[in-house]
């Protein structure tokens, strides 16, 4: 019997009730029996200094470790001003350092997002774009870009949209079909 996947996911917010923060957790919910879902929070990461690229504060540490354990990342990005926020810029730059050290090199990846009217598609492009410079194997489809989330879950962060919650369920499993690929 082969180990389970392991995946690692983050949300680019802040926010502790941010919509993708819940869209999160509703996919850990729905990650199949051969897989797990890890959570973790950019919360503790500072902002990049490249001063600090070779002694890096705990946080980062731990962040890059368990990128490093993980065998694929599923992020979740809300989209500000047509873009990611900067708070998962940051991330990602800390995880890119030093050049040619990158814990992201080659690491499968999947990308969701929930958002207003647009559903994230815009900063879900710029990731992408992110990623291909970092090489790592982005998984096309199935897009979720949750459009009007304030309609899709109530005011405890539960998800109320059956349809998403299929596109969620599709992605996770899609997710670990393409981490197989990299991973055998």
């Amino acid at each position: 019997m082969t180990s389970p996947i392991h995946m690692l996911g983050f949300a680019g917010s802040l926010r502790k009730n941010s919509y993708n923060r819940a869209g999160l957790k509703i996919a850990q919910q729905l990650v199949p029996e051969r897989a797990t879902l890890e959570i973790v929070t950019l919360d503790e990461i500072p902002l990049y200094n490249q001063d600090y690229e070779n002694d890096e504060p705990a946080p980062v540490r731990s962040f890059k470790e368990k990128i490093h354990h993980a065998d694929s990342l599923l992020v979740v990005t809300p989209e500000y001003n047509y873009s990611i926020p900067g708070v998962l810029k940051n991330a990602i730059d800390w995880a890119s350092r030093p050049t040619g050290k990158s814990v992201l090199e080659g690491k499968p990846a999947a990308i969701m997002g929930i958002g207003g009217r647009f559903g994230t598609v815009r900063a879900q492009q710029h990731l992408r774009q992110v990623f291909h410079y970092l090489n790592m194997p982005v998984l096309l489809k199935p897009e979720v870009h949750v459009m009007t989330a304030w309609e899709k879950f109530d005011d405890d962060g539960n998800l109320t949209d059956d349809k998403t919650r299929e596109q969620i369920q599709a992605l996770v499993e899609a997710l670990v079909h393409w981490t197989k690929r990299f991973t055998s």
